[in-house]
Formats: C-alpha cells, sequence, structure tokens
C-alpha cells in the first residue's frame, strides 16, 4: 500500500472547481437582488 504524506496533494483542481462556484454564486446572489429591486419598482 501508498505510503500517504501530509500535506503533499495537489489542490490545484479543487481551488479552481470551488473559485469557479464562488464566482457563480456571486453572479446567482446579484442576479437575485437585481430582480427584487426591479420587482420593487414596478409594484409588483
Amino acid at each position: 500500500m501508498a505510503e500517504h504524506k501530509h500535506g503533499s496533494m495537489d489542490t490545484r483542481v479543487q481551488e479552481k472547481t470551488f473559485e469557479g462556484f464562488l464566482r457563480m454564486s456571486m453572479w446567482v446572489a446579484g442576479i437575485a437582488v437585481g430582480t427584487l429591486i426591479f420587482l420593487a419598482l414596478v409594484n409588483a
């Protein structure tokens, strides 16, 4: 069985995925806020 050395895992893929997740989350939050503001302005 291979020995696992603590701290030796390559996390570039996970970091890139998490960065994409944060970017997408910010877009979704911005669109949601924009939609709520639009609805408030048109008295929906």
